[in-house]
C-alpha cells in the first residue's frame, strides 16, 4: 500500500470565520493553527499547503487564564546590542489586539519556508466584529469554550 500524498489539483481551500469573544487565547490559537495547517483534513500532507483561510473577529475580547494578564510580555529586539523591548499583554491587547492572536498562532506554525511564506498569509485578524472578506463567503466555525 502506498502512502497518500496530496497534489495541487486535489487541494480545495475554504474560508472560515471564528468569533474570539470570550475564548481563551491559547486554545483558540491551537485550533486556528490546525485549520491553517490543514491537519483537520484527511488529505493532510506535511510539505503541501492543504490548509484553509481563517478570519478571526472580536480579537480585542479574547481572554487569558491565570495571572497571564499581568505577567505575560511580548519580546522584540531593535537590532542594537542590549536593546530588548518588552510589551505587557494588557498594553498589547489595548493598542494592537490583532497582534496578540497573530503572535500566538504564528508561534504554532512550522518554522519552515512553507510556514513563513504561505501559511502566515492564511490568517486575517480583526479587532472588532466586522471584516472585509464577505466576498469569500466564509463559513462560521465554532469551538467548544472551556469553562476555565
Amino acid at each position: 500500500m502506498r502512502t497518500y500524498t496530496a497534489t495541487p489539483k486535489d487541494i480545495e481551500h475554504r474560508w472560515y470565520v471564528v468569533d474570539a469573544e470570550g475564548m481563551v487565547l491559547g486554545r483558540l490559537a491551537t485550533e486556528v493553527a490546525k485549520i491553517i495547517r490543514g491537519k483537520h483534513k484527511p488529505m493532510f500532507t506535511p510539505h503541501m499547503d492543504t490548509g484553509d483561510n481563517v478570519i478571526v473577529i472580536n480579537a480585542s475580547k479574547v481572554r487569558v487564564t491565570g495571572r497571564k494578564a499581568e505577567q505575560k510580555e511580548y519580546f522584540r529586539h531593535t537590532g542594537y546590542m542590549g536593546h530588548e523591548r518588552f510589551t505587557p499583554f494588557a498594553t498589547m491587547l489595548a493598542k494592537h489586539p490583532e497582534r496578540v492572536i497573530e503572535k500566538a498562532v504564528y508561534g504554532m506554525l512550522p518554522k519552515t519556508a512553507l510556514g513563513r511564506q504561505s501559511l502566515r498569509r492564511k490568517l486575517r485578524v480583526f479587532a472588532g466584529a466586522q471584516h472585509d472578506h464577505v466576498a469569500q463567503q466564509p463559513e462560521v466555525l465554532t469551538f467548544t469554550k472551556s469553562e476555565k
